[in-house]
C-alpha cells in the first residue's frame, strides 16, 4: 500500500502489475473507482509515451458504476472501518495495521453481513429513467 494515490504512484503500480505481479498475463483486467488520477493519461504523465502505450497494451480498465453495483456492498464494509476505527488519527501504520486487523477478526468471528435490499424490482422503480418502458420496446419489434 503506498502512503499516497497520486499519478505518479497509481502509473508505478500499473507498472508492476504488468512486469512483476502477472508479467505471463495476456491481458490484466482492473475494475476501479473513478478517481481522476486513476486512468490511462496517467502512465502517459509519468512514462514516455512508447513505455506507456506497452503497459496500457496489456491493461483493460473497468470502471465501477457510481451507483448500485456490488462495489457499493464493498464501500459499504469500509464505512463501518471508518467508523468504527478509522475517524481518529492513528500514528503509524502499523498501529493501523493492528486495528484494523483487530476489526476484521472481529467481524469475522460475528459472521457479520450486508444485507443488500435493493431488488431489481426497486431498481425498475427508483431508476426509472434508465430502463426502456415495456411499451417502446413492443412497438419496436
Amino acid at each position: 500500500m503506498r502512503e499516497q494515490r497520486t499519478a505518479k504512484d497509481y502509473a508505478q503500480v500499473i507498472r508492476w502489475l504488468v512486469d512483476e505481479g502477472y508479467p505471463q498475463a495476456e491481458e490484466i483486467e482492473i475494475v476501479q473507482d473513478n478517481l481522476n488520477p486513476h486512468g490511462p493519461g496517467a502512465l502517459y504523465q509519468v512514462f514516455e509515451p512508447a513505455e506507456a502505450r506497452r503497459i496500457l497494451d496489456k491493461v483493460r480498465f473497468t470502471y465501477r458504476p457510481e451507483h448500485g453495483s456490488w462495489l457499493n456492498m464493498a464501500e459499504i464494509e469500509i464505512s463501518v472501518f471508518e467508523r468504527t476505527c478509522l475517524s481518529r488519527r492513528i500514528a503509524t501504520g502499523a498501529e493501523l495495521e493492528h486495528q484494523v486487523a483487530a476489526l476484521e477478526a472481529e467481524r469475522n468471528a460475528a459472521q457479520a453481513s450486508i444485507n443488500w435490499q435493493f431488488t431489481c424490482e426497486d431498481a425498475c422503480v427508483k431508476l426509472d429513467r434508465l430502463y426502456p418502458k415495456l411499451a417502446q420496446i413492443n412497438h419496436s419489434l
